[in-house]
């Protein structure tokens, strides 16, 4: 995240600590009333808005000579936060410093400051300030949340789900920590994790865009395109100038084959941002993949105008060319391209599509498995192995002894686990783990009715570092054995505490987590609970009515008067006179 959008990003971080800061206290019965009421006044500004009028009531209490240290360290505090909100982050810094020397057991004085540190790219610095937040207030959500911001730009990110997970504990409805927990799930590369950290955060606020991108960005990663399109109009609809929500939603719709949907999106990414090449490079690709050739050259030769130096922009252009059948043109743009970046994926992928164009399907099919190294799940690479012939499964795959259970086993592939059955071909599993070690798989079960066609795989995901020292942690994948696909990994166990499953007749299935919340699916089409005792009526009316009343001497074989003829019986008799007879063909192939 570049300097500008993380300074942005901490503004409301700093604004729950300035809660804490502006909270009343005892200091305040020591103040005189005038310099009482201009500190109001200058919290009152700061949560309308209007952080230069609070900067000129905080200066104007400040003149007071009479204010007591610890009082005197608070406004600072607060000003200092009106500072950062008005870009003057010179006189922030020293309004903090100063805070420090006169209360230095005030813990939201470090908490900010090691926020507006993090978004100078200090994260180093930063993280003193957080230590010491948190030791002086242990309690202090924002402090960890913070602290587990700085642990993802220094390259942490389990050390940084640890103080997310803290912050997520003691507020358990804030979107913040729960937002983050997602970022670094995605950057260990467990998307399933990330879908349900930033579900939880959108749940919390409903007009979080962020939450809703972040989401778009870990269903894309597991092939989920039509959800993340969804997920990404939500934002749109929340912040209608982000340019990067139109970049990931034109990338969706080209993964689902909507190109028509995605030129459009990717053209109001050119229109807020003129100047970035990525918005020409990706709306010349989707007018390519819909043959419009012209208008694509127009494009790819525009993105390298303003950026001759992107490997992308001259791959792109060179499967243009590959598409328009000028091959010849297209490998002097794809070396081009790699002499710019060899190791990129979208290079990689032009290669091979260069190479599978003049019938080189051995060299193509290496060249796409190196794009699907660099990048995992890569769609187009993915599409291209599979029309020659040779699926993902086969490409790489290596089992792993000793962790199968009831006909399923684990694979290894590109440094990533995955469950596999051979009953089950289309079916693959990414395990996720969650600590160290290795996937283990448990136990299998296919779910009846209303979830026919439902299977739940349970596995060892990995030893944590809990409160009270290493926890074993197992997980369970959601498998829609219609789609062949997997709709949720959840945490079944951790330590002694086990997740709740409900699995209700509507179709849905209600899980208590491990981390005290609880999530739900719905993944069939069931009967509500009323429809079903409807049902159950008509069943019990429709037998009764069958036999007759439960008295009637006729109703039993043995009983008083005579008994019915057995019409079930004579119907079976018919039925056999009725069935075709079998051929020879059936004879010897059934």
């Amino acid at each position: 995240m570049s300097k500008p959008a993380h300074l942005a990003a901490v503004l409301a971080l700093l604004a729950s600590a300035l809660a804490l800061a502006a909270a009343p206290s005892p200091l305040a019965a020591r103040v005189g009333e005038s310099t009482q009421l201009y500190v109001r006044n200058g919290a009152l500004a700061l949560q309308r808005g209007k952080s230069t009028e609070a900067v000129q009531h905080y200066s104007t209490a400040l003149s007071d000579r009479s204010l007591a240290d610890d009082r005197r360290a608070t406004i600072l505090n607060d000003r200092g936060v009106a500072y950062v909100r008005i870009g003057r982050t010179r006189e922030a810094i020293e309004d903090f410093n100063k805070a420090v020397e006169l209360f230095p057991e005030y813990a939201a004085t470090y908490n900010n400051r090691g926020n507006l540190l993090l978004a100078l790219g200090l994260p180093g610095e930063a993280l003193k300030d957080f230590d010491r937040a948190i030791v002086l207030a242990p309690g202090y959500a924002a402090a960890y949340n913070n602290r587990a911001g700085a642990m993802m730009q220094i390259g942490k990110p389990e050390k940084a789900i640890r103080d997310f997970t803290q912050a997520v504990t003691l507020l358990p409805a804030a979107a913040a920590p729960l937002a983050g927990r997602g970022r670094a799930h995605l950057k260990l590369d467990r998307p399933h994790a990330a879908i349900r950290d930033f579900s939880r955060a959108v749940g919390s606020d409903t007009r979080f865009a962020s939450g809703y991108r972040n989401r778009a960005k870990a269903k894309l990663r597991v092939g989920h395109f039509n959800e993340a399109i969804e997920d990404l109009s939500r934002a749109i609809a929340f912040d209608v100038s982000n340019a990067e929500a139109y970049m990931l939603r034109g990338n969706a719709y080209m993964s689902a084959g909507q190109l028509e949907a995605a030129i459009a999106d990717f053209s109001r990414f050119v229109e807020l941002r003129p100047k970035d090449a990525r918005g020409f490079e990706a709306r010349g690709l989707a007018h390519t993949m819909a043959e419009v050739h012209e208008t694509a050259f127009i494009d790819l030769n525009r993105a390298i105008e303003l950026n001759p130096r992107s490997a992308v922009a001259f791959a792109y252009r060179g499967y243009a060319y590959i598409r328009s059948g000028q091959l010849e043109i297209a490998n002097s743009d794809i070396q081009t391209a790699t002499k710019l970046d060899a190791g990129n994926a979208e290079v990689l992928w032009a290669k091979a599509a260069a190479d599978e164009a003049r019938g080189n399907a051995e060299a193509a099919v290496k060249a796409y498995s190196k794009a699907l190294d660099t990048k995992p799940g890569f769609k187009r690479a993915l599409d291209a192995m599979a029309r020659l012939g040779v699926p993902e499964a086969v490409e790489g795959d290596r089992i792993v002894e000793g962790l199968g259970t009831a006909g399923w086993f684990v694979v290894t592939n590109r440094g990533r686990f995955f469950a596999v059955n051979r009953q089950l071909p289309k079916v693959r599993v990414p395990l996720e783990m969650m600590g160290e070690g290795k996937p283990r798989l448990l136990s299998w079960e296919e779910k009846q009715r209303p979830f026919r066609q439902i299977g739940v795989l349970t596995y060892h995901s990995g030893v944590i570092e809990g409160p009270k020292g290493p926890e074993e942690m197992e997980q369970a994948a959601i498998i829609d054995l219609r789609t062949s696909s997997v709709v949720a990994i959840e945490p079944h166990r951790l330590g002694k505490k086990v997740a709740g499953w409900t699995w209700s007749q509507n179709g849905s299935v209600t899980i208590a987590s491990v981390d005290g919340v609880t999530d739900q699916f719905q993944l069939r089409r069931g009967v509500s609970d009323a429809a079903l005792t409807a049902r159950r009526a008509r069943r019990r009316g429709n037998r009764r009515r069958a036999s007759g009343p439960a008295w009637a001497p006729w109703a039993n074989d043995g009983g008083f008067g005579f008994a019915q003829p057995n019409k079930s019986r004579r119907n079976r008799k018919y039925r056999k006179r009725r069935r075709k007879q079998k051929t020879i063909f059936d004879l010897l192939f059934n």
